[in-house]
């Protein structure tokens, strides 16, 4: 703000606008009262707001606006959120292909707009504005008054949603504004925030207060999305809703709390898990959608790599053994798990899973939902499998010690077992059980295939635009000579059909089957990295590998390959 100050005041002097004394004693002000020079001298009257835009455009051979009389565009305020757009005071005007106009109160400060082109991906070009005009236009841009929001609430009909939980009576202070009835406006208002959720494809759906603002956000391909922020006053209003729709306590805000719901949306059963979360300025909620239409896919519709897809199905037609997959929270585990039990279902498997909690059912597979408040963990149900007499189990994940060594003990008295372990790529996973004191030979006889999984966004074919990339920043990156070959990359751009220039979302694998000479590793209690390099002597494509050798493809960007993997 000081280099900012200094600047003015020249330009102020330089336009006439105050003489060089009065400037003087304006900018000594601003450095006191810890204010900008553009407010102290608007706010004296000595300066007209017009006149000192004008005067910085001019120095800059920038065009000056009003932006609360302007209306940006919903595509330019899609490119940049509002958090982002608050934190570095730049009002995002309209977006025409690559190019996105922004309003800024400092157009001196090239740092600043660098950074917002690199968290945009897009080139700016700059128009001036006052300060206090941009605070107000993102506030209004970003979050519609209440009045507005009332007439959205007002206008919204039947949106084809059906609640498939009966609801519970509301105690005595919510009865005003919860009725239980369709036509509440709190229950049209979270109809409506489920409804574009649903429209939009979001995996999790975030209700978040703050201190004067109550924020909805969209999590879709995996990056949060702002939404229409509902009125702060129904903040206590829509939460309770929600916990009603859950079968939660109503009454009780100050622990988290955990439900779930259904609802029938364009014919197919959606089911809700909500948390519910104390935080400073209320409750915050997390609804995760779990649509049963993503987790119908087949093996072959995931997007592996060739290579990796022969691994896995080679893996899971084996008469015994465990099959792992890893990957942080989100990273599409359970839709790999659940097409690999549809590619092996038949009337002659037996076929059980224990899942925390079930997300999809399954015809001809049974499944068992994990309940620790009464006693069934993973490991209880894994020894009851055991007298079943099951062919193939899926255990959702690992755990802990008891159900490591249940699930080794079944892969090696012959029953097919899959599982999850969160670690971070394959080579690790191997070692991490052994770091759970599981014999590193019972470990190694065991196990079949290690995959770890990522989800990468795919490259909206209706605006991706080529772009040259050199060798040595994909040799840098981690790619090698094979992966380069008849390479074309692309960069995201966005569109109306698209966020941000990407749309959908596929999965990247890293598989590692358990040869004979990883095995010695592991047994001979081998480092990850021993592990890591034994495999790649085998012919390991990693993550990373497999990132850019889609984006060379012109699958995915490569800014979007480097994103989601990590450097080998």
């Amino acid at each position: 703000m000081t280099a900012f100050n200094r600047r003015l005041r020249s330009i102020l002097v330089e336009h006439h606008l105050l003489d060089e004394e009065l400037a003087d004693k304006m900018l000594e002000q601003s450095v006191t009262d810890g204010l900008s020079l553009e407010d102290i001298a608007v706010r004296s009257g000595r300066v007209d707001q017009k006149a000192l835009i004008g005067a910085i455009a001019s120095e800059m051979n920038m065009p000056p606006i009003e932006p609360l009389r302007v209306e940006p565009d919903t595509d330019a305020l899609a490119v940049l959120p509002q958090d982002v757009a608050e934190y570095y005071g730049v009002l995002p005007i309209a977006k025409i292909g690559n190019t996105l106009t922004v309003a800024v109160s400092n157009p001196f400060d090239i740092i600043k707009l660098d950074d917002v082109e690199t968290v945009t991906g897009h080139q700016l070009r700059p128009v001036v504005a006052s300060g206090r005009g941009i605070r107000e236009a993102i506030s209004r841009a970003y979050s519609p008054g209440e009045q507005e929001m009332e007439e959205i609430i007002d206008n919204v009909s039947d949106l084809g949603l059906e609640f498939a939980q009966a609801e519970e009576e509301e105690s005595d202070d919510l009865s005003a504004v919860m009725e239980g009835t369709g036509d509440s406006p709190v229950v049209k208002l979270v109809n409506l925030v489920i409804y574009q959720g649903l429209r939009d494809a979001a995996s999790d759906i975030h209700i978040e207060p703050y201190e004067k603002q109550l924020r909805v956000r969209y999590r879709i391909d995996g990056m949060l999305k702002d939404a229409l922020s509902p009125p702060k006053r129904l903040q206590n209003a829509i939460v309770s809703r929600i916990k009603i729709m859950a079968d939660l306590d109503i009454a009780e805000r100050r622990v988290p709390q955990d439900g779930k719901f259904q609802m029938r949306f364009e014919g197919r059963q959606v089911d809700f898990r909500v948390s519910v979360l104390p935080i400073v300025h209320g409750e915050k909620v997390v609804m995760r959608i779990l649509d049963t239409s993503s987790l119908l896919l087949e093996l072959d519709q995931l997007g592996f790599e060739d290579q990796a897809l022969e691994h896995f199905k080679t893996a899971i037609h084996k008469p015994y053994g465990m099959i792992l997959v890893t990957g942080p929270t989100g990273s599409g585990k359970s839709t790999t798990l659940y097409a690999a039990i549809r590619a092996i279902s038949n009337i002659t498997v037996n076929i059980v899973t224990v899942e925390d909690p079930v997300e999809y059912h399954m015809q001809g597979v049974n499944q068992v939902a994990v309940n620790e408040k009464r006693g069934l963990t993973f490991a209880t149900a894994l020894r009851s499998f055991l007298r079943q007499d099951p062919d193939v189990m899926l255990v959702g994940e690992i755990r802990d010690t008891e159900t490591a060594e249940i699930a080794i003990k079944a892969a090696l008295t012959g029953h097919l077992v899959l599982s999850t372990v969160h670690t971070n790529d394959a080579p690790s996973t191997v070692t991490r059980l052994v770091d759970m004191d599981v014999d590193p030979f019972l470990v190694a006889s065991s196990t079949v295939l290690v995959s770890a999984q990522r989800l990468c966004r795919k490259l909206c074919e209706d605006c991706k635009e080529e772009m040259k990339v050199s060798e040595q920043t994909l040799v840098d990156a981690g790619a090698r000579p094979e992966d380069m070959r008849d390479a074309t990359f692309f960069k995201a751009v966005g569109c109306r059909r698209c966020i941000g220039g990407y749309r959908g979302r596929f999965a990247l694998l890293e598989t590692m089957p358990m040869t004979e000479e990883i095995r010695r590793v592991v047994v001979a209690r081998g480092s990850s990295l021993d592990v890591r390099n034994e495999a790649l002597k085998e012919g390991l494509v990693t993550l990373r590998r497999c990132a850019i050798r889609n984006a060379a493809r012109g699958r995915t960007s490569l800014e979007e390959a480097l994103r989601v993997t990590i450097v080998d």
